[in-house]
């Protein structure tokens, strides 16, 4: 078979693919609800609680579904996990009632947790650390991308069918990227598809970025370390915030600002174009600034910064007009997907390639857990306060987040694990 120059790049474009594929799953329900509640009523507190299952089995799954793909491997590990939320996927546009609604949200939650710590994992065995925040914007983007089509091609598939096949068909196509995704991956070293100046090229620049090679640490030899606390507490807050705009805004555009399924359709796809920029205008900028012989703890840090600073525009969305308030969903989602690009870059930067499907399980845990309990609560807040308080806290826990990164980490370096499974060094004190 023809090999192909610069491979690694088509590698994360199938996982960028593959996560639009995720994110078209996950929007299904939001953007179709407003058809949904006329075959099955659902109140706005049984859509708080539905999410909040998808929340609770989608971190659970994220820290153990990047524990299990450090074990398997990358290849089958994500495999796994795609055929899993796929039929998840398919299961909702078989049900009848708010029960089976939570009970298929759920299973897909447990299938859509090992997504991105697969990805990250991916980037770390294919990228160096020049190139990997870039890698994380493009594949940060699928999910942009995918929340996009997500409107147009639902509002379509129901106009057409119904909304059930909505659920049917995104499913089939995840199933459809499995046989493609077994095909043509695996590590570079093992690779039939990477050409030989390529594989040279990664075998040395991956693997002398990978400095300080650990064994597969025990979670609890993980939690000695504060940088893993750390990456953690900054995913907490912000992604509780994230997954309010993405469950609540196709909602929010029906019930405050009056729009069907085709206004949805119409108008919702934009934040997330928005979004899908943040991302790859945050990969861009760290890469750049790197480049230009800024250290890594700058270069990443200042991304953030400016990512962290566009949230608070959601406080102006319930007293704008809908084109400004649009405007507004799509600044503040732009400045979430900026900061999330960031962040997941940093697990690549501080940890060798082996514990990142760990590492990046746990901070997903913690930042899905954060969303839970945010989206439990913001359901009661909505369905008697209105959209206002909701909006105004979601537009200041990214700073949050910045300030837990100075506070907690400090300093964004590799860590240096010793031979021990009890390390000792200044980055595994305790808090």
């Amino acid at each position: 078979m023809k090999k192909i120059p610069n491979f690694r790049w088509w590698i994360v474009g199938l996982i960028a693919l593959v996560t639009a594929i995720n994110y078209l799953d996950r929007q299904n329900l939001p953007v179709a609800l407003s058809e949904i509640r006329k075959t099955i009523p659902i109140s706005d507190s049984q859509y708080g609680l539905i999410n909040s299952l998808f929340l609770f089995a989608y971190g659970t799954m994220y820290a153990i579904g990047g524990r299990i793909l450090d074990r398997v491997g990358s290849r089958y590990g994500y495999a796994i996990m795609t055929i899993w939320w796929s039929l998840a996927n398919i299961l909702h546009g078989l049900v009848s009632s708010v029960t089976g609604l939570g009970i298929a949200r759920f299973l897909l939650g447990v299938g859509e947790g090992g997504g991105f710590p697969a990805s990250a994992k991916v980037v770390s065995e294919w990228f160096p650390t020049k190139e990997r925040s870039l890698a994380f914007g493009i594949f940060n983007t699928g999910s942009s991308l995918g929340a996009v089509v997500a409107p147009p091609l639902i509002a379509l598939i129901i106009s057409l069918l119904n909304w059930r096949w909505t659920f049917v068909i995104s499913g089939a196509i995840g199933l459809l990227w499995v046989v493609v995704w077994l095909r043509v991956y695996s590590k570079p070293a093992q690779n039939h598809l990477i050409t030989d100046d390529e594989r040279a090229y990664l075998a040395t620049s991956v693997d002398n970025d990978n400095t300080g090679q650990a064994p597969l640490l025990r979670w609890v030899d993980l939690f000695r370390y504060r940088t893993v606390w750390g990456i953690m507490l900054i995913k907490f807050l912000p992604d509780a915030g994230w997954y309010f705009f993405i469950f609540w805004l196709p909602k929010y555009l029906n019930d405050v600002r009056g729009l069907d399924i085709k206004g949805i359709g119409t108008y919702g796809w934009i934040p997330y174009a928005l979004a899908g920029l943040g991302s790859l205008a945050s990969g861009w900028l760290s890469s750049y600034l790197l480049r230009r012989k800024l250290s890594i703890d700058i270069s990443r840090k200042i991304p953030l910064g400016i990512a962290a600073a566009l949230l608070p525009v959601s406080l102006f969305i319930t007293d704008a007009s809908l084109p400004m308030a649009i405007l507004f969903f799509g600044m503040a989602m732009f400045g979430h997907q900026a900061y999330s690009t960031i962040v997941q870059t940093l697990v690549a930067d501080l940890f060798p390639s082996q514990l990142v499907g760990s590492v990046s399980g746990l901070m997903g845990l913690a930042a899905t857990y954060g969303a839970m309990l945010f989206s439990f609560a913001i359901g009661f807040v909505i369905e008697h306060y209105g959209y206002g308080p909701a909006f105004f806290i979601s537009g200041l826990l990214h700073p949050m987040g910045v300030l837990f990164l100075f506070i907690v980490i400090r300093k964004i370096e590799p860590i240096t694990f010793p031979s021990s499974l009890h390390p000792a060094t200044t980055n595994s004190v305790s808090l």
